[in-house]
């Protein structure tokens, strides 16, 4: 699935629920059930510059795709990052390096979200690109950019 088709597919998945903020809302839930950062992992080299918040992004290639996993201390960061962490894992490093998301926009989020927040999360959009950009296109480990 490209990131396209997969994009299309997240917008559906949320576009069920008709109220921005109830959307905004059930994108912080579904982060609550994912599992923190440990430690080691909330570490400067993962932090999110240009984020308000403390936050933390972690990636990593396995056979030749990127996977993604973040952490925040705001809960609605945390949300939103787990959507954008979500978009991006599964595909090639060059797809992600390729892609610039339009999800908030696409589900109507981006008008509830203060210019800071939406800053902060092109910035973390921009950490994770340019960590696919670094990966030499090998199977490899957790390592930021």
């Amino acid at each position: 699935m490209t990131l396209v088709e997969k994009q299309q597919l997240l917008v559906a998945d949320y576009a069920i629920i008709d109220d921005p903020q109830e959307r905004l809302a059930a994108i912080v839930d579904r982060a609550r059930n994912i599992p923190p950062l440990s430690d080691n992992e909330r570490s400067e080299a993962n932090r999110v510059k240009g984020c308000v918040s403390l936050a933390w992004v972690v990636g990593e290639v396995r056979t030749g795709r990127c996977f993604f996993r973040s952490d925040a201390d705001s809960p609605l960061v945390r949300g939103l990052l787990v959507l954008l962490c979500d978009f991006y894992s599964g595909a090639t490093p060059a797809e992600v390096a390729a892609t610039e998301p339009a999800l908030l926009e696409a589900l109507g989020l981006a008008q509830n979200l203060s210019p800071t927040r939406l800053n902060g999360l092109k910035s973390a959009a921009a950490y994770i690109r340019a960590y696919a950009n670094s990966v030499d296109h090998t199977e490899r480990s957790a390592c930021p950019p």
